[in-house]
């Protein structure tokens, strides 16, 4: 037969069945919500239902300014109570944080802890209140509260399922914390790089036109003087030059980063590919008295790429080795079939790359020598360069270095097809 306090006691066994159900419910959406404002606001309300109370509030600690403040309390607007001052001295949320116990007052008007001033904003007079630290591993990063319990007084099986949730709510906080200041800190990345190259398209732009009067002027001088004069013109010629590549090299990498590059592929021999890059590089080889190696057959291997494009590329890896590579020594250029793609490479005698820095070397502005006491020329984007045209492309590029003093190996793969 059944009675009445067994019914009672059914009905109070499936209360708080639906509630662990719904605590479980819970844990899964915090885990999944990464907007902070979402996440209060849910917090809040799950915790006055499962306390069956009037209102819900979360306090978090400030670091930056030692205090607590509302990050949200339910039917509260969050930036009218961020506004007020909660001391962690005097408060009932302050002994809650400092204690990192749970409190149950039941008579709260009694307590000289009260803070009179949350019942104003909040509209909302505090008769009984249950607040709890919100814990992660060894340290407490807020409290979370409830106030007026609508069916008698808050016990300490109300305080130990406002713990569970606090606890969940405590982790959720602090992830959605972290996503937070990892999308701020992309988004002060992304404008910087959009500053930065804002500047290098500026600059590249501005620097052009007083470049080609200076060329045109000393080409002008070049072929009417004669002697020393002729010598003099020659310098700035050859000053000249190196600055419009340089101009280059800044245009390039601009379009590379902001996705203005159009690459054109057609299927080309990559002998013919290598010629035209040997043709831009045989000038400044022979100032150095390098001897150039060339270690590809002459029966055609077909790629599949913007011609172009590729040209650029490899001349970037070649005027590469050829800024590290000692004068006289050998600069090897070649190129093999390896099934559906064709491996490149260009090989120096030079300075070596660390084993530890073979993936910098291919990050913009890197350069292996320290800055104040560099040897070798170069902004350090022609190998960014070679990498985004070859990647954009399908294929794949790499260096190989046995280490400082040994030479060093760049090789990519270029697709067939």
């Amino acid at each position: 037969m059944t009675t009445l306090s067994n019914i009672d006691t059914l009905k109070h066994l499936e209360g708080r069945e639906n509630l662990l159900l719904r605590l479980v419910e819970l844990t899964v959406t915090l885990n999944s919500t990464l907007d902070l404002n979402k996440l209060l606001q849910l917090i809040t309300t799950t915790a006055t239902e499962a306390l069956n109370c009037e209102a819900a509030s979360i306090l978090l600690f400030d670091d930056k300014n030692p205090r607590l403040y509302f990050a949200a309390a339910t039917g509260s607007d969050p930036e009218q109570l961020a506004e007020i001052p909660v001391p962690i001295d005097s408060s009932l949320a302050g002994t809650i944080f400092r204690t990192n116990q749970p409190l149950i007052l039941n008579n709260v008007k009694n307590d000289p802890r009260h803070y009179q001033i949350v019942s104003e904003h909040v509209h909302v007079e505090i008769k009984s209140l249950l607040g709890v630290p919100m814990p992660i591993k060894d340290h407490v990063v807020g409290v979370l509260e409830a106030i007026n319990k609508r069916d008698g007084n808050f016990d300490e099986t109300d305080a130990a399922i406002f713990s569970v949730l606090a606890a969940h709510a405590a982790i959720a906080i602090n992830n959605a914390r972290l996503f937070q200041s990892r999308q701020q800190a992309l988004e002060k990345v992304r404008v910087m790089n959009e500053i930065k190259n804002n500047f290098l398209s500026l600059a590249s732009h501005e620097l052009r036109t007083p470049l080609g009067i200076i060329i045109g002027y000393a080409t002008f001088l070049q072929e009417k003087s004669r002697g020393e004069s002729t010598e003099h013109a020659g310098q700035v010629l050859t000053a000249a030059a190196q600055m419009r590549s340089l101009l280059d090299q800044m245009n390039n990498l601009t379009m590379l980063q902001s996705d203005e590059m159009i690459l054109r592929k057609v299927k080309v021999p990559v002998q013919d590919i290598l010629h035209f890059a040997l043709d831009e590089i045989k000038y400044t080889a022979a100032r150095r008295d390098l001897q150039l190696v060339l270690a590809f057959q002459e029966e055609p291997i077909t790629v599949n790429v913007d011609p172009d494009k590729t040209i650029l590329a490899i001349v970037n890896l070649l005027n590469n080795a050829i800024r590290f590579s000692p004068e006289k020594s050998e600069l090897t250029l070649g190129a093999v079939e390896e099934g559906k793609q064709v491996l490149v490479w260009v090989q120096d005698r030079g300075i070596g790359i660390p084993v530890d820095k073979l993936q910098k070397v291919f990050e913009e502005f890197y350069q292996i020598e320290p800055p104040n006491t560099r040897q070798h020329g170069g902004l350090g984007i022609g190998l960014t360069i070679a990498k985004g045209i070859i990647e954009a492309q399908g294929g794949r590029i790499w260096v190989e270095s046995e280490g400082i003093g040994r030479g060093s190996t760049i090789k990519a793969l270029l697709p067939t097809g």
